[in-house]
């Protein structure tokens, strides 16, 4: 979910990435602002960061260069562009499915993230969109895991992004999701269940994402926060060999990583998954079993026409059995 306006920007979108923003202190142990981001980035060459601020590429929220003399508590924030560093290409691309003055749909691949982040920034599904559309105002209304792939979609202008963003917000959305977990122990086609439930189920609890963790807490003793629709797809042997069941969810709340705790929690965790149900060592992505998750389905009335949209994906899962949902 998507809420508040964001501050703006004195400095514009460049190569599809934007500045970075950086709260200064008001106070402190440093004479300037330039002493405290050396003091800051104390990792960094001090001489380099002090020659940016000679050569005016930090600059207040006017727009304005800070100098090296300029005082702490002269700004609030700082707006710089970072050092951008060498990016392996990732060999998966997007596909774009619609496009118009307002909307862009795409069909995410496993493995690219929706927006910059960590050593991803180049490669990722915003920044290759605003240079792709040559378009900076490019921004998404909601998110995918890096991990997950299917429907994503961002807003193409300012001036009509709340309108789509409340529709998240309001739950005006619906939006289905396959996934392709290993067949439980003792599954009986006959009368499909996961952890005793008959399926389909609707399985809910209560989810907390918090700062500086991988993965989310769950809280069995506070009220529920998450709920998903989980069906049964079918079952099958997937081109791999794997005995594997294919589940369509629905979920009615999009909170963080939502769909893999609660199939993890049914005792049916999604292939592929390094996170849940157990956190897996770290190690490099495994291009031959991606997340088995895809988000198959959008589908909305659009806020500024009145028009009933869907959008589908026309990608698979690679575990999925055959024939597929």
């Amino acid at each position: 979910m998507m809420t508040g306006v964001p501050m703006p920007s004195p400095l514009p979108v460049k190569d599809g990435i934007g500045p970075t923003r950086l709260r200064v202190p008001a106070s402190g142990p440093w004479a300037t602002i330039a002493a405290y981001v050396v003091a800051r980035f104390d990792h960094l060459d001090a001489d380099d960061l002090y020659r940016r601020f000679d050569a005016g590429e930090i600059v207040g929220s006017d727009g304005s260069p800070i100098g090296r003399g300029t005082a702490l508590g002269a700004h609030r924030f700082i707006w710089y562009y970072r050092d951008l560093p060498v990016e392996e290409p990732m060999p998966f691309q997007e596909e774009i499915l619609y496009v118009d003055d307002d909307l862009v749909v795409i069909d995410k691949p496993h493995f690219l993230p929706t927006t910059p982040g960590g050593r991803y920034l180049r490669e990722s599904a915003l920044v290759r969109l605003r240079t792709r559309l040559d378009n900076p105002y490019l921004t998404p209304i909601h998110r995918l895991d890096r991990a997950t792939a299917g429907l994503v979609m961002f807003s193409a202008r300012p001036a009509t992004r709340g309108a789509y963003q409340s529709l998240f917000e309001k739950r005006r959305v619906v939006k289905v999701y396959e996934a392709v977990s290993a067949r439980p122990p003792g599954w009986d086609p006959d009368a499909p269940a996961l952890a005793g439930r008959a399926l389909p189920t609707v399985y809910r609890n209560h989810i907390e994402a918090r700062r500086g963790e991988l993965r989310v807490v769950v809280d069995n003793l506070r009220e529920p926060n998450a709920e998903t629709v989980v069906e049964v797809c079918g079952t099958g042997v997937s081109a791999s060999g794997r005995a594997v069941l294919h589940t369509v969810l629905r979920p009615h709340t999009g909170r963080m990583h939502q769909l893999r705790v609660h199939l993890a929690a049914l005792g049916a965790g999604i292939l592929g998954d390094r996170w849940y149900p157990d956190l897996l060592p770290e190690a490099p992505d495994d291009h031959s079993l991606p997340l088995q998750l895809l988000a198959r389905e959008l589908e909305f009335r659009d806020p500024l026409s009145g028009t009933p949209r869907r959008f589908v994906t026309r990608r698979t899962l690679g575990e999925a059995p055959v024939p597929g949902c």
